[in-house]
């Protein structure tokens, strides 16, 4: 291949060596809570190559992380869309950085301007918009895809929110993806009140190319204002009952939410970055 070069003919390409690293987001310790790779540009991207990026690393997000001002400008992709809110990213995007020595960082997105902080014990508090959701009638084979009756339903900015009767139907729904995939919306959560926290939930979206994703940061801006209300209590502790699981600590802070979570690096790849010359 490199004979076919010579002569003065120039590669359509050539490599950039830049690093993507794989960050457990929402838990402690590794191979739990949720999975996103974290890619660090020093300027915008073609979208083709950032999409087949996302399609690679085939985990729920892949965060692009682009210099912007004094904070970075952050893009969530899955391996099939481009999201507008993501938060296990967005936490695994801070851990990256405050590895590197920052205390807080500024993202800006097309949620607006979110921002992470670390805090004294090591978690890490992201301040989100909330979103919470308005009473709907579910769709047409919404619990029939989820095999489950609802306590209430309702939809938020991107997902529905069902609530069910309790901790353990949350965990033992064995929903029809292909049937949710169907649904015009991104996601589906399922919750109820739990034992040894104050709400479970499990976070489904067939539609955007995640089953079923492990812990959700942007679905709990749903979550809190609701459970918020319930409980009368604005901080609360939650956890995501998928395989992996994960805890976030959530406060509802008016018309935002706070979520405060751990991360932990597990891979650091170089990645060969194809570009136009």
């Amino acid at each position: 291949m490199v004979a076919a070069f010579k002569g003065g003919r120039r590669p359509p390409w050539k490599p950039l060596a830049m690093e993507i690293l794989v960050v457990d987001a929402f838990t402690d310790r590794p191979f739990a809570g949720n999975p996103a790779a974290v890619c660090r540009l020093s300027e915008p991207a073609d979208e083709g190559w950032m999409k087949n990026l996302a399609g690679e690393m085939n985990l729920s997000e892949t965060a692009f992380l682009i210099p912007s001002g004094n904070g970075y400008q952050i893009r969530w992709l899955t391996p099939s869309v481009e999201v507008e809110l993501c938060g296990h990213a967005t936490l695994a995007s801070a851990h990256v950085l405050f590895a590197e020595g920052l205390e807080r960082v500024e993202f800006s997105s097309r949620s607006g301007v979110l921002t992470a902080a670390r805090l004294p014990d090591g978690w890490i508090r992201l301040d989100f918009p909330a979103t919470p959701p308005t009473a709907c009638f579910p769709p047409e084979g919404l619990l029939e895809a989820l095999g489950c009756s609802a306590v209430w339903v309702g939809r938020s900015r991107f997902d529905y929110l069902i609530e069910v009767d309790s901790e353990s139907t949350v965990r033992s729904l064995k929903p029809d993806h292909s049937r949710l995939g169907k649904l015009e919306v991104r996601g589906i959560m399922v919750t109820a009140g739990g034992q040894d926290y104050d709400f479970v939930s499990r976070f489904f979206a067939p539609g955007a190319g995640v089953d079923e994703d492990p812990v959700t940061g942007s679905a709990h801006c749903s979550l809190t204002p609701y459970w918020a209300a319930k409980l009368d209590k604005t901080r609360m502790l939650a956890y995501q009952a998928s395989q992996r699981g994960g805890v976030v600590r959530v406060e509802l802070a008016g018309e935002r939410v706070y979520l405060e979570g751990q991360a932990v690096t597990v891979s650091r790849v170089k990645l060969e970055r194809l570009a136009q010359p």
